[in-house]
């Protein structure tokens, strides 16, 4: 019984070591560069003097600008649906998620080609004799903040509704009978109790705004993720990327913290959890017609400016491009076929090794004291975990600098890295790494609801940990098994960083096709690939309406 314990200890180990790898060989690179490197080739010093305060302070100004904005939109849309009625307040519930299934690149795309100079917009303005000095620069900072705001804000959405809904009734209804307005009520009530949700949805926006490529570059706005890839493709300095790419590791380990410390402490916790365990149906605010209309357009302009506007634009440049074209090309068919290929063997992959370590985790669950190697692995597993709060560009990084160390310390590993570069097996461990997180915490998750009680009593009788968790676990975890593959599937499917960096030679997935052609002015062409990413990305929608209860207090 112990050596299956230790097996499984071990192995908790192992896939958290491989997994923090490509963060290691960064951190590894950066530290300490080969000493046969020229003094010439450490350009840290260059790029410090030089782009790396614009690029830190425009990053700055882009989290700004996103944080404001996501949490504005994000916190009152989502008060609106949960404690007013009006018109329309069933369909905005879950309409306000759609702009999840539209990349951020995408966005850019459309809005750069509606908004452009040359576009109907820009000349109805000029025929309507405004100033033209005032018609909107999507190339600009504003333009960049404004296209992450329009499609991120449902992060901060999804968890405002979810604290929303999961509120103490009696607050609210004390609020209500002290004579409070709504306003009030939403300010001094409301957002106090949902104020740690906010902080982490709005967390999570800014990973993703770390995260992108596609848009900014679009847009010609130096971020650091954008330097990073330069660094490496343009300038052709590894080691610098490292460097940068390592201070950028260092300041979403702080952002991390500080979404962290104001969660506060565990008695501050309990001050925003639901008190009383009141779940009864909660009244909702009576809106005038006048102030209905106002909720109603304050709803549809984010859905609109989020999905309906860019998502409406690609079909139409899409189905431009096919009455011209009248046929699928053979390298659109060639890149659906990759990005399926990929998406579902990562799927796949992910949900294995997610199960592997939430069972190992599962294993320890009912004892009370662990032990400190017992501990060392639960840590190991949460650091591993945190793979969707790195920017895939710096795991694409890390795995490129990984197979290249151990290439030049081991001969035969030199055309073993070409192999698993060339076959994209390194794309397919950058999203992997990436990705883990969505199915580690779903099988968490669907193992809380496993009654502990039922592991003891296969113990009693003898049942070994292999057969229990086939026999008792997996049949329970067939929904989040499914729910955790379709994320990842979708995920992939949209991933650009990671795709552009390790892609093998003369391979493209619907991401980087829409990438190239989008870099080559080719947008009616984009727009197709785009459109089947935005179909896709559908999906995930669906999962998150079962899962966040949109339905609760009707």
């Amino acid at each position: 019984m112990r050596g299956g314990l230790d097996i499984w200890l071990v192995g908790r180990i192992a896939v958290a070591l491989l997994l923090l790898l490509p963060l290691g060989a960064v951190a590894y690179l950066a530290l300490s560069p080969p000493l046969s490197l020229a003094p010439s080739d450490d350009i840290w010093g260059h790029l410090w003097r030089t782009i790396l305060p614009h690029q830190i302070l425009t990053t700055l100004q882009i989290m700004l600008g996103v944080a404001f904005m996501t949490a504005s939109i994000g916190t009152i849309t989502a008060w609106l649906v949960s404690f007013c009625a009006f018109p329309t307040r069933r369909f905005f519930a879950w309409g306000l998620l759609l702009p999840l299934a539209i990349p951020t690149y995408l966005a850019a795309y459309s809005y750069s080609d509606l908004l452009d100079s040359a576009s109907l917009g820009a000349k109805l303005w000029r025929i309507i004799g405004l100033e033209p000095s005032l018609y909107p620069n999507i190339y600009s900072l504003g333009g960049g903040i404004f296209i992450l705001s329009a499609v991120l804000f449902p992060y901060v959405y999804i968890s405002a509704r979810a604290a929303f809904v999961h509120q103490s009734a009696g607050l609210l209804e004390a609020a209500r009978l002290a004579g409070l307005s709504p306003f009030a009520c939403f300010w001094r009530v409301g957002l106090a109790q949902a104020r740690p949700a906010i902080i982490a949805g709005v967390a999570l926006t800014l990973m993703e705004c770390l995260n992108d490529i596609g848009a900014m570059e679009h847009l010609g706005i130096q971020t650091l993720t954008i330097g990073i890839y330069d660094t490496w493709v343009v300038r052709g300095s590894l080691i610098g990327a490292a460097q940068m790419a390592l201070a950028l590791l260092i300041f979403i380990g702080a952002l991390l913290y500080f979404e962290r410390l104001q969660r506060g402490s565990k008695s501050d916790t309990q001050y925003y959890a639901p008190i009383g365990g009141q779940k009864h149906e909660i009244a909702r605010f009576i809106l005038s017609p006048y102030k209905s209309i106002a909720a109603i357009f304050t709803c549809f302009i984010p859905l609109a400016l989020g999905f309906l506007i860019p998502f409406a634009h690609l079909i139409y440049l899409a189905n431009h491009h096919l009455q011209n074209t009248s046929a699928l090309t053979p390298n659109f068919i060639k890149a659906a076929e990759h990005s399926v290929l990929l998406a579902g063997g990562a799927g796949v992959i992910v949900c294995a090794i997610g199960l592997f370590l939430a069972f190992g985790n599962r294993l320890v669950a009912h004892i009370r004291h662990h032990s400190l190697n017992h501990k060392i692995a639960n840590l190991f597993t949460q650091i591993a975990a945190l793979g969707y709060a790195i920017p895939a560009t710096i795991l694409g990084l890390g795995i490129l600098i990984t197979l290249a160390q151990i290439g030049a310390y081991i001969d035969w590993a030199s055309s073993m890295s070409l192999v698993l570069i060339g076959s994209g097996a390194g794309l397919l461990f950058a999203y992997v790494v990436r990705f883990l997180p969505l199915a580690f915490h779903n099988l968490e998750a669907g193992f809380t609801r496993i009654a502990l009680s039922q592991d003891m009593a296969a113990r009693s009788l003898g049942v070994g940990r292999l057969q229990m968790l086939r026999k008792i676990h997996i049949p329970h975890l067939r929904a989040p098994l499914m729910v955790a593959a379709l994320l990842v599937f979708v995920d992939v499917m949209k991933e650009l960083p990671a795709t552009l960096i390790l892609r093998p030679f003369n391979f493209d997935t619907l991401a980087s096709l829409a990438y190239t052609q989008a870099s080559l002015g080719q947008l009616e062409a984009a727009a197709l690939p785009a459109c089947m990413i935005i179909i896709v990305g559908l999906v995930p929608i669906l999962i998150l309406l079962s899962q966040l209860d949109i339905r609760a207090n009707k």
